[in-house]
């Protein structure tokens, strides 16, 4: 059940301003009784309840009353302080996080060879989008038949942000569909590619014929690769993540005479 705890009040509080609620302006004493928050803490937990503006006291009277701020205006107090509590903790993490990222990538990356694989169409998604995000120069993105980034599904949408934030980041992109891909785009999809993206400093999109299998370079040393599903076209089996410099090279070598003879890809 939701409870007062659950807004910051401790125990003692929350008990404290239910009997207040009860019994209408009433003496510490007689709060104590009613609440059974010990005469020893009484006096603490009603300053505190005073500090989050959930009482009022009468302080003319002698013995001292205490009366309990209407529900409604209770509650969005101890909701507002929870807000600004959460921001502040947000912003304490921003500033950690920053401060990790600074630290952490002070070091030169190391070389060597290293090769994943993520199976089923989420985990897929997932790793094609995380080395997206980590993409630092260049990235091609090769798709010779209908593929992950390309619909207009929510995957389509994930990858097309991610390619967004990587310009944003000054990283070049260049997209190679192969006529078979670019058929399967709606035109809203092309368009989101073409007349948005290609906006962007740094974006190129092109088609040609007897493109195949669907890939990404990034930095010139890291190849990510989409199985496709053996009895669905609609999604990926797995990708596989392939960090070889020499790999990823040689890849490059048969993209470039291909992107050089490709037609800059437009919708009328």
């Amino acid at each position: 059940m939701a409870s007062l705890r659950d807004l910051g009040l401790s125990e003692y509080e929350a008990r404290a301003y239910r009997a207040l609620l009860r019994t209408g302006p009433t003496t510490a004493k007689d709060l104590s009784r009613a609440s059974e928050v010990p005469m020893g803490r009484v006096y603490d937990v009603l300053n505190s309840l005073e500090q989050h503006n959930l009482v009022r006291s009468q302080a003319a009277s002698r013995p001292k009353k205490y009366a309990a701020v209407e529900p409604d205006a209770a509650l969005d107090r101890l909701l507002d302080e929870k807000k600004r509590e959460l921001e502040t903790r947000a912003e304490q993490y921003e500033e950690v996080v920053s401060d990790l990222s600074t630290e952490l990538d002070a070091g030169e990356p190391v070389d060597g060879q290293f090769w994943t694989a993520a199976v089923g169409a989420e985990d897929a998604t997932d790793l094609l989008l995380e080395r997206i995000a980590a993409a630092e120069r260049r990235m091609v993105v090769v798709a010779g038949a209908p593929a992950t980034g390309f619909d207009l599904g929510t995957i389509g949408e994930q990858v097309t942000a991610e390619l967004e934030a990587a310009l944003e980041r000054g990283v070049e992109i260049r997209v190679l569909l192969s006529p078979a891909t670019v058929d399967a785009l709606p035109r809203s999809v092309g368009r989101r590619y073409t007349a948005e993206l290609a906006e962007v400093d740094g974006f190129e999109v092109r088609t040609a014929p007897g493109v195949d299998g669907t890939f990404n370079v990034f930095d010139g040393i890291e190849v990510c690769i989409e199985v496709p599903h053996p009895l669905s076209g609609d999604e990926p089996f797995a990708m596989i993540d392939v960090k070889d410099a020499e790999f990823a090279a040689s890849v490059k070598d048969q993209f470039e005479p291909r992107w050089a003879d490709a037609e800059p890809l437009t919708f009328g």
